[in-house]
């Protein structure tokens, strides 16, 4: 495009970022000439989808992807389920609602994440009891550094909590173009996180919950919590929530009772991360034109800046706040890009 293109409109955060190649990504064909473009430029390679979980800290040298690959195809089907190739410039909430107008079922938890089927695989989207990682097949992308077409099964996608290769080895190293997912032809609900159920009672009354209740609950909950980036610009949940020893976890509770404290396995437990922001105080605080949000103090809000450097400095103020009072590391969720100014 032209010598210089603005990335404000293309992020969820609105923060500006100019780069000087931008392109719309519609085609394999289209996406293998454009990595060719970008190696006999010696530039870097940056897919975006819907921009909902990056922060732009500043101006990049580097070819970013507007990816807008679109189609779905039933590729495998036996009594049990089906497996579906989402193209990764899907929107994936439009995904959870056609699959379950299907009867195509075990996405309803995740319903209202923002984002395309592309991004999802990289932070292994997750929320009320399920993780994408679950329903992936194979992830397909093309690598970078030559345009050859890779397949990488589940196993190679290394998913964790909020993790898998695309964030460590595979980072800004291959493109996703699909996601082959497998999903139940049987409703198999998960509904064993406390607000779902709560939710679920309030909605359903004596009803038995179906998928689609649990879709149509999971879209309420995100909506009451979650302030809209249309109106607030945010990126979602800005940190993880920690994973700590067991034993670090029980003492932190004996000094804070009222602490929410989740249990994983014997050895290991999970902390609110937006309880311990709201304990250090930082619940609402505004600063330089950015904030925490009042009613969700994981949400970093935008407020005016342009510059993702002082988003970025107040998510290092929280973060050593987090660390003061509860020797606790809260790591950033969303993957940040170009320098601060």
């Amino acid at each position: 495009m032209g010598p210089s293109s603005s990335l404000q409109t293309l992020n969820t955060l609105r923060l500006q970022s100019q780069v000087p190649f931008l392109h719309s990504i519609t085609s394999l064909n289209q996406l293998r000439d454009v990595l060719d473009h970008a190696r006999a430029l010696d530039l870097p390679v940056l897919p975006l989808g819907h921009g909902s979980n990056v922060v732009l800290c500043g101006d990049m040298q580097a070819m970013v992807l507007k990816i807008e690959l679109s189609g779905r195809t039933v590729v495998g089907a036996d009594a049990e389920a089906v497996t579906v190739r989402v193209a990764a410039g899907e929107d994936w909430h439009q995904l959870v609602l056609w699959s379950l107008a299907q009867g195509y079922y075990g996405l309803e938890n995740l319903a209202l994440i923002p984002g395309t089927v592309g991004a999802a695989p990289i932070q292994n989207i997750g929320a009320y009891g399920r993780e994408l990682g679950s329903f992936v097949v194979a992830v397909r992308a093309l690598r970078c550094s030559d345009g050859e077409m890779i397949t990488l099964s589940r196993e190679d996608c290394a998913f964790g909590y909020r993790d898998s290769i695309f964030k460590h080895a595979l980072r800004d190293a291959v493109v996703i173009t699909h996601v082959d997912l497998r999903l139940s032809r049987q409703p198999a609900l998960e509904i064993s996180y406390p607000g779902l159920q709560a939710e679920l009672a309030r909605s359903c009354y004596e009803q038995t919950p179906t998928p689609q209740t649990v879709c149509d609950a999971v879209v309420a909950l995100r909506r009451a919590k979650l302030p809209n980036p249309a109106l607030e610009p945010n990126a979602g949940s800005f940190f993880k929530n920690p994973v700590v020893a067991r034993g670090k976890a029980e003492a932190l509770r004996a000094r804070y009772p009222y602490m929410p404290l989740y249990p994983l396995d014997t050895d290991t437990a999970k902390l609110a991360a937006a309880w311990l922001i709201e304990e250090a105080g930082w619940k609402g605080v505004r600063q330089h034109e950015v904030g925490v949000h009042p009613g969700h103090a994981l949400v970093l809000v935008n407020y005016g800046a342009d510059n993702g450097g002082v988003l970025l400095a107040l998510a290092r103020d929280i973060q050593a706040a987090v660390a003061t009072r509860f020797d606790i590391a809260l790591e950033i969720e969303p993957r940040l890009y170009g320098e601060p100014a």
